[in-house]
C-alpha cells in the first residue's frame, strides 16, 4: 500500500508531540578569546613544543632512525640510479625551455632533491626540474633579457657593457640597459639570465612558505582537475612550438609577448628556407628512436620492469658522432658549448631585480605547490600511508628558496619521473638521496663531456617527453561523453594558455571553471518525486519507472544551494513543478471576487447590499493537493536572500490554501532559518514544518483533514 497507514500516522504524530530532536547546546567562545588562545598556543616557547617544531620540519629524523635497510635499501637504489639517469639528459634540456646554460640545470636537479629528501613528507615524489617550470621560467628571462637589450642570438655571448656603449638600440632600451649595468657590471648575458631566474624563484619559493604559514592552502582548491589538465596540455603546445626551432636549426628568438604559438610558427614558415639539414637529419633520427623505446617500454611494461635509458643512450651517441664529425665546425650545428665542473660559488638573489618579477612568481608559485600537493596525496593514497600538505608546501618552498642561492631555477613535482620511481620499487626519499649522487658524479667529472651535444637533440628529448600530455587530445571525445562542462573547461583552459600566454591561460582556466561552478548552482536539476512502493523511499519520478505519485501531496527536490543567484530558478522550477503560481491564482480570485460582488450589487438595484460573500466554489480552483513538501537534502546552505524566498513561498501558498513543510534539512539550513524568523515567533511552527525525513513529512500531510490554515510566519 503507497503512503502512510493510520497507524504510522497516529505513530508520527504521536513522535512528534513528545517535540523534535533536542540539539545539543555549543557555547560559543568570543573571537577575542579564540585570537588569544591560538597566539598562546603558537608564540609559547618549550622544549617539546621546540622538538615537535623541528621534527615537524624535517620529516626526515622520524622515518630515518626507523628505515628497514634489508627491506628498502635495494628498491631505493634502483629508483634513485634510474631516475638519476633520466634527470641528466633532462636537465640539460628543460635549460633550453628556461633561456640558461646547461649547468644550471644540473644545479637545480641535485639541490631539489637533496632539499626535498630532508623536508618532504611523501615517500614517492620525485622533485627536480619540470617542463611547465621551465617554460614559465624561460618566458620571464627572456623578457627581462630582450628589455635589458641583449641580443637575443642564442649563440651570441654579449657583456652588457656591449649593449650600453655600442650605440644601438633607441634611448629608452639605453637608459634601461645603463641601469642593468649599474646593477650587474660583472654580468654578461648568460649571467642576467640566471640572476633573473634566482630572483624569480626565490620569490616563488618565499610566497609558498608564506601560503603554508598563513594555512593558504585551499587556493589549490580552485585549481580544478580539468582545468590543470588542459593548462598543461596547453604549455605542452607552447613547449612544443618554442621547441621546434632547434629540430629545422632555425635561429629565430623568442617571441616576446602574447601569441607565442601563432607568431613563432609564422616566423618559422617564414624562416624555412634556413633550414639546417644537418639539425632536422638528426633530430628525425633522435625523434625516431626516442618513439620506438617509449613504445616498447609502454608495449613490454610488464615484461621490461625498469625504464629502458633512451634519453641517456640518444644524448651519449649523438654527443660522440657530433664531436667527432665536428658538425658545429662542418654545418654550423648549434651545440650545447662548455659546461664547467664543480660549482659556482653561492650568490645572494639580486634584490632589486626582484620588483621586476614579483608578479611572475605568482603563478609559478600556484602551479608548483599545486603540481607537488596533488602528486603527493595522490601516490600517499595508492601506497597506503599520509601525508601533510602544508609539510608539501613547505618542502617545495625551500627546494626553491635554498637553490636560488647557488644558481638554480624553479623546481616543482614531476607526475613522469614520479611514476617511475613508484613502479621501480622506490621506499623512501633515500632514492633522492642517490639520483642526487649521480647528478653530482656529472657535476664533478662528466659535464664537459656534453660539449658537442646538438640542440637538436635536446629538443628532440623536450618534444617527446610531452607524449603524455599531448594524448590528451585523444581523450577529448571520451571526456565529453563524461562531462561536457569539464570538457569546456579543458578546451578554454588549452587554448587560452596556447594561443595567448601560459599565464593568461591559468587565469581564464580558474575564472572560467569557477564561473561554470557558478552557472551548475545557478540552474541545477530539479525533481517531483514519487513514492518508492513497499519503501519509505522516495525518487525522481522522471527518472525511475513504477513510481508511486502520494496522493494530494507534491513532493520537489531543489538539488543545490538555495541562494541569491538562483532563488528565481528556484521560483520558477518550482512553480512548473506543480503547475501552480500562487501570485497568479490570488489576482485571478480576486478579479472574479471583484466581478462577482459587482454582479451581486447590480442584482440588489440600489436595495441594502449584502456582506458581499460569494461561494468559495465559484472563486476557488480545485487542486489536486493540499500540501507541497520541499526535500531540501541536496540544500547544503542557504543565505538570507534564500530564507527571505521560503517564507514568501510559505506565505503565498498558504492564501490558496495550501500547505508548504520541509524535509530533511541540515543543521545548518536549520540555523539560517532560525535567525530569519522562519519558525515564527519563538520557533512555535518548527515541529509543523520542518521534518527530519521525507517520509515523516508524507505521513503528516496525508494525515491532515484539511490543509493548516493557522499562520505560520
Amino acid at each position: 500500500m503507497m503512503g502512510c497507514s493510520s497507524l504510522e500516522v497516529m505513530e508520527d504524530l504521536n513522535s512528534m508531540a513528545v517535540g523534535p530532536l533536542k540539539r545539543k547546546i555549543r557555547q560559543r567562545r568570543r573571537i577575542g578569546e579564540i585570537i588569544k588562545t591560538k597566539l598562546q598556543r603558537n608564540l609559547s616557547c618549550s622544549v617539546p613544543k621546540v622538538k615537535s617544531t623541528l621534527t615537524g620540519l624535517f620529516p626526515v629524523v622520524q622515518w630515518l632512525p626507523k628505515y628497514k635497510v634489508k627491506e628498502y635499501i635495494w628498491g631505493d637504489v634502483m629508483s634513485g640510479l634510474i631516475i638519476g639517469i633520466i634527470l641528466i639528459p633532462q636537465a640539460i634540456a628543460y635549460c633550453l625551455l628556461a633561456g640558461l646554460d646547461p649547468i644550471y640545470g644540473l644545479y637545480t636537479s641535485f639541490f631539489s632533491n637533496i632539499i626535498y629528501f630532508f623536508m618532504g613528507t611523501s615517500r614517492h615524489v620525485s622533485v627536480g626540474i619540470f617542463s611547465l617550470m621551465s617554460l614559465m621560467v624561460g618566458q620571464v628571462v627572456d623578457r627581462e633579457v630582450y628589455l635589458a637589450g641583449f641580443d637575443m642570438n642564442e649563440d651570441t655571448k654579449q657583456n652588457v657593457f656591449d649593449v650600453g656603449l655600442n650605440g644601438t638600440g633607441d634611448t629608452n632600451s639605453t637608459v634601461v640597459n645603463l641601469k642593468i649595468m649599474a646593477l650587474n657590471m660583472e654580468c654578461g648575458k648568460e649571467c642576467y639570465a640566471i640572476s633573473i631566474a634566482a630572483a624569480l624563484t626565490l620569490l616563488a619559493g618565499v610566497y609558498q612558505v608564506l601560503m603554508a604559514v598563513l594555512r593558504l592552502g585551499f587556493v589549490s582548491v580552485y585549481l580544478s582537475a580539468p582545468m590543470l589538465d588542459g593548462f598543461a596540455t596547453g604549455a605542452s603546445c607552447t613547449i612544443l612550438t618554442v621547441q621546434a626551432k632547434y629540430l629545422l636549426g632555425l635561429k629565430i628568438p623568442r617571441h616576446q609577448g602574447y601569441g607565442t604559438v601563432v607568431v613563432t610558427w609564422i616566423n618559422i614558415f617564414k624562416n624555412i628556407h634556413k633550414t639546417n639539414f644537418c639539425d632536422l637529419i638528426t633530430s628525425a633520427i633522435c625523434i625516431t628512436v626516442l618513439v620506438a623505446g617509449k613504445e616498447l617500454q609502454d608495449r613490454f611494461k610488464d615484461r621490461i620492469k625498469i625504464p629502458l635509458p633512451t634519453e641517456l643512450v640518444v644524448v651519449g651517441v649523438a654527443t660522440i658522432v657530433s664531436h667527432f664529425a665536428d658538425l658545429n665546425g662542418l654545418y654550423s650545428s648549434s651545440i650545447s658549448g662548455a659546461i664547467p665542473t664543480g660549482f659556482i660559488p653561492p650568490k645572494v638573489p639580486s634584490i632589486e631585480l626582484m620588483p621586476r618579477v614579483a608578479f611572475d612568481a605568482i603563478p609559478l608559485a600556484v602551479i608548483s605547490f599545486a603540481f607537488t600537493v596533488s602528486l603527493s596525496e595522490m601516490f600517499a593514497k595508492k601506497n597506503g600511508y599520509t601525508v601533510r600538505p602544508n609539510q608539501e608546501m613547505i618542502a617545495i618552498g625551500f627546494c626553491n628558496i635554498i637553490p636560488s642561492f647557488f644558481h638554480s631555477f624553479t623546481t616543482s613535482a614531476a607526475l613522469a619521473k614520479t611514476m617511475v620511481k613508484d613502479s621501480t620499487g622506490c621506499q623512501t626519499q633515500v632514492s633522492s638521496v642517490v639520483s642526487a649522487l649521480v647528478v653530482l658524479l656529472v657535476l664533478l667529472f662528466f659535464a664537459p663531456f656534453f660539449y658537442a651535444l646538438q640542440k637538436c637533440v635536446l629538443a628532440c628529448i623536450i618534444i617527446v617527453s610531452l607524449r603524455g600530455a599531448l594524448h590528451k587530445f585523444k581523450d577529448v571525445p571520451k571526456q565529453w561523453r563524461e562531462s561536457k562542462i569539464e570538457t569546456v573547461v579543458w578546451m578554454v583552459t588549452m587554448s587560452s594558455s596556447a594561443l595567448i600566454s601560459v599565464e593568461i591561460g591559468l587565469l581564464i582556466g580558474v575564472v572560467f571553471s569557477m564561473i561554470c561552478v557558478v552557472v551548475q548552482t545557478q540552474n541545477p536539476k530539479v525533481a517531483l518525486l514519487g513514492h518508492i512502493e513497499q519503501t519509505n523511499d522516495y525518487e525522481d519520478m522522471e527518472e525511475y519507472d513504477d513510481l508511486l505519485p502520494v496522493p494530494k501531496v507534491k513532493i520537489f527536490r531543489f538539488q543545490a544551494p538555495l541562494f541569491y543567484a538562483n532563488k528565481d530558478f528556484f521560483l520558477k522550477s518550482l512553480y512548473k513543478a506543480i503547475d501552480l503560481e500562487p501570485f497568479l491564482e490570488i489576482t485571478r480570485r480576486r478579479k472574479l471576487e471583484k466581478k462577482a460582488r459587482e454582479k451581486s450589487a447590480k442584482k440588489t438595484n440600489g436595495l441594502e447590499q449584502t456582506n458581499g460573500d460569494v461561494s468559495i466554489n465559484l472563486i476557488s480552483k480545485e487542486f489536486d493537493f493540499h500540501t507541497i513538501i520541499l526535500d531540501c537534502s541536496p540544500i547544503s546552505l542557504i543565505d538570507t536572500t534564500g530564507v527571505s524566498t521560503l517564507i514568501m513561498v510559505l506565505k503565498d501558498f498558504k492564501e490558496v490554501g495550501v500547505s508548504v513543510i520541509l524535509a530533511c534539512c541540515n543543521t545548518t539550513v536549520i540555523d539560517s532559518l532560525r535567525r530569519g524568523s522562519f519558525f515564527g515567533a519563538g520557533e512555535k511552527d518548527m515541529e509543523r514544518l520542518s521534518f527530519h525525513t521525507v517520509h515523516s513529512a508524507v505521513c503528516f500531510a496525508t494525515g491532515m483533514a484539511q490543509p493548516v490554515n493557522d499562520s505560520s510566519v
